[in-house]
Order: structure tokens, then sequence, then C-alpha cells
């Protein structure tokens, strides 16, 4: 090879990279923060408040545009509820309220918003007690109606047999979707427990009292889950249609030896048979506004490969936006198959980026990319999400956008140069906007709005500051209004001397 075609060579694998990590436009990427694990048990309001404003403008510009922060660990409450008490993993003793008055939910919400942020209310639905819970409060559904709970490996779990556990749930999430302005619904995997060695689920009686006909004790279970699921996504949709419903599975559906037609090339714990959590249903039937499988392992694994398992959930999770749940600290810790001299995330990354219905990732778990793991916060910020992203689309809530913005002028305002524009006028939610994204280009550069290398804001403000020069180099500015659903109206120009 000659110095010519080296040169020729080099400079196509430098396109070749640049073109595998373009940024999409639209692309959900979030962070889980989680209570259970106790971090933030006991802490004062200011100190916990002050822990989270870090998380936030960290992974803000780590490119984060949504949050999934847990606020219903086991029938509890990380928010003002008058159906469940406050939460231990909140205040360190469940029952008793902040010591100063205060609501992390709703204050997370207003900070997300703040960043441009959807704020994604997380609970566990049938946990009723953890394991390491020693007392109870008086309030708590499990105190109050012991003969709707089952114990299960030192947990306690709201019998999902039950009709009235279902509406109790369903009462639970009226609440919180009536109350708060959030802007999606979020469960994580927990629906039947997960099998332990030994344990032994005892609803025997239940099954005799409303198997409705079903003779497989597996399917009727497997029919509880899908009543509950289907029963919260029209009730969360009847309050408030904007409002996403969202659930993350465990990373394997069923393995082939159990499913030679649906199954993956895997071998472990599957949602199908041994959680009676039937994912694929649930999609197909459209009861669910998003999918995000947990894929927490590398690529390579002898039971439960990545790339595999990303492939699989690419096929067959089709129907609605899939987002892929991304283990930070297990991505950093294995090393490329193809290059032992770095980690996985490049891999990874590829992966996502190459097949047609990954929409997005949610991080396992947010302070990891915080700490910087494994540098993987960096490598967000300066190459996979460099640029910011809109939501994905969901036509299926929404297929109206508002109208164009009015008035976009330029105002030298207190030695800053402002752009201003006017709300269009909606009807409704669909036409009524919540935020704008600004997009700029140089003099010469033509007007592309499906690049994100273009936006420099996505804000809920009708004013966007600009980086004034010297009065001289022309630039044009497009504004757009986006509904609560990020259907994006058409563009408004002007053009400006900065």
């Amino acid at each position: 090879m000659n110095r010519t075609t080296k040169i020729i060579f080099a400079t196509l694998l430098t396109l070749i990279s640049l073109t595998t990590f373009a940024q999409h436009k639209r692309e959900f990427r979030g962070a889980w923060i989680q209570c259970v694990n106790g971090q933030f048990q006991g802490m004062s309001a200011q100190k916990m408040q002050q822990t989270l404003l870090h998380q936030l403008n960290e992974l803000k510009k780590d490119g984060c545009n949504a949050i999934i922060f847990q606020v219903r660990p086991e029938c509890d409450a990380l928010y003002q509820s008058n159906i469940e008490p406050w939460s231990r993993f909140l205040t360190g003793q469940q029952g008793v309220a902040p010591a100063t008055p205060w609501d992390p939910l709703q204050w997370m919400i207003t900070e997300c918003h703040k960043r441009g942020m959807e704020l994604h209310a997380w609970i566990n639905p049938y946990r009723a007690k953890t394991k390491t819970t020693k007392t109870l409060a008086p309030s708590h559904i499990a105190i109050k109606h012991p003969e709707r709970v089952f114990p299960y490996d030192g947990q306690l779990i709201l019998n999902p047999a039950l009709p009235e556990n279902r509406d109790y749930i369903c009462r639970v999430v009226r609440d919180i979707v009536t109350r708060y302005d959030i802007d999606g619904l979020h469960m994580d995997d927990y629906f039947y427990p997960y099998p332990a060695a030994g344990q032994v689920i005892p609803d025997d009686r239940e099954f005799k009292l409303y198997n409705n006909g079903i003779r497989n004790k597996n399917d009727w279970r497997r029919y509880n889950v899908n009543l509950f699921v289907q029963q919260m996504n029209e009730e969360i949709h009847r309050i408030k249609p904007w409002v996403k419903f969202g659930i993350s599975p465990f990373g394997i559906y069923r393995n082939k030896k159990s499913d030679p037609r649906n199954g993956s090339e895997t071998n472990g714990l599957q949602n199908y048979d041994d959680l009676y959590a039937d994912v694929l249903l649930w999609v197909n039937n459209g009861w669910i506004d998003y999918c995000v499988p947990q894929i927490y392992w590398q690529i390579g694994h002898p039971a439960a490969d990545y790339e595999k398992l990303m492939y699989w959930w690419n096929r067959y999770c089709a129907k609605r936006p899939l987002f892929i749940g991304e283990d930070i600290e297990r991505t950093v810790k294995h090393a490329d198959i193809n290059d032992h001299t770095r980690h996985q995330m490049n891999a990874k990354m590829k992966l996502h980026d190459q097949l047609p219905n990954v929409k997005g990732t949610v991080l396992w778990y947010a302070k990891a990319a915080v700490d910087n793991i494994g540098n993987y916060g960096t490598l967000l910020r300066e190459k996979y999400w460099r640029y910011p992203a809109l939501q994905p689309e969901m036509k299926f809530l929404s297929s109206k956008s508002p109208k164009k913005v009015k008035g976009v002028k330029p105002m030298w305002i207190d030695n800053s140069y402002i752009l201003f524009w006017t709300a269009p006028k909606g009807k409704d939610w669909q036409t009524a906007p919540t935020q704008y994204v600004v997009y700029a280009f140089k003099k010469g550069e033509s007007i592309n709005t499906s690049n994100p290398a273009n936006i420099i804001a996505v804000t809920s403000d009708t004013f966007v500051t600009l980086p004034y020069v010297d009065g001289k180099t022309k630039y044009t500015y497009v504004v757009t209004a986006l509904n609560r659903t990020h259907n994006e109206s058409k563009g408004v120009k002007k053009k400006i001397r900065l």
C-alpha cells in the first residue's frame, strides 16, 4: 500500500466512523435515579436537593433529555400522598414526613423542566415491602389489608390475582397523574416476584376463585398481569393522553429452548415463564407507549449475549418505541471483544445506531454517569450525545403539531442580544406549544433542521440569548414549536448579524 492509498484509506475510515456515529435528531436519552439503594435516606432536604441538582446538571451536560425518578419503591411515596405513607428511603422511617416540608416529585418535575428534560415517575407496582424494611407504617396497605399481600423471599407482594389490588395501584397512579405534571409513568420488571429457591407463590385459593376458566396456573398469572397493564394504560391516557406509559422488563423475553419460534439464543431467566410478564403482548396490543428492556450484560456473555439480545428486541419489539436499558458499570468493566485496549461502550453505541427500531437509551444508573465511571459521561458529552436530541415522535398518541411561532425579532437588552418570539395559539394539548427549538445556520449554509448539530437551544422560554460578536457575521435562525408529545411545527426564519 503506497502513501497516497494509505491516506485515502485513513480518510475513508474517518468518514465511516463519523457516519456511523452521526447523531439522530430524535432520541430518548434517559437515566434512572433510584432511591431504593438508600442514597437519599435520612438526607436533609437541602442536601438531597444539592445532590440531585448536581446530578441533573451533569446529566444535562452529558446530553440526557429524560429522567426516570423512583417515587414508589414499596407501596410508599417520595411525594405528598393521602393514599400511601412517606417512604423510609426518604426520611429513614416509613410514615414520617420530611423534617423540612417538601415534595421531591414536584421539585424534580420543576428542575427537569427547567433543563428541557422530561420527568417520568417510576413506581414499583406490586412490591409492598423490601427485604431490608423492618417496620411498616400503620397506614401502609399491608398493615391495613394483610389479606391482600403474600410473603415471598423476605418481601411482601401485593397479590396480582386480586382485582382490588389492580384497582388500588391504578388509584395511586391516578392520583400521581392527576396532581403532577409528569411526562411519563414508568414501571420496572417487578410483577410477580423473581423466583427464589424453595419459595412457592401462595395463590392456590385465588386461582380457584378468579381463574376465569383458565386451567393452567402460569397462563392465569400472565392473564392477571395483562389485565393490570391494560387497565393502567387506559387509566393514564383517560386522564392525560400525553403522559407516556413505559415499562422496563427483564432483558430476556424467552429462551429459544422454551420457544423455538420466538425465543432468543439465550439461557437465562425469562419474562414470560418466570415473571409472568408477556411483554410482546403489551407492545403488540399498544398497551404501553415505550419499552426499555434491561439488557445489562456484555457483548459475548455466554448465557445472555448483549449483541444477540439487541438484534432480538429490534426484531420483535418494533410496534412501540424501543429504548435500551444500559448498565454503565458492566459496559466499562468488559473489554471490546475486537479491541481489548478499550471497553465496550463504542461497540454498544454502534449497535444502537445500526438497528432501526432502537430509538433511545436509558442509563443504569444515573450516578454512574455523573461519577464518570470509565470515562462514560465524558464520552457521552463529547462524542455520542454531543448535540441535543428531541424526544422520539409517538404519532399513536398525537399526530397534530402546533402552529408556527410569530413575531421572531432580535432585541438588544442589558448588553445582550436576545431573540424573541410569540407563542402560537393552541386549541388543546395537541396544538398548544410547550417548548421551542432554535436552530442556527451560518451564511451560505443550507437550512437543514434535521441535523441536530444545528440546534442551539431547546427551551420552554419564548426567547434565547444570542452569541453576539461584532455585528458583522451573518446567521439565519429558525424557531419551531413543540407540543407535549414533541411534534414539531414548521419553522420561522430570521436573518441576523452577530
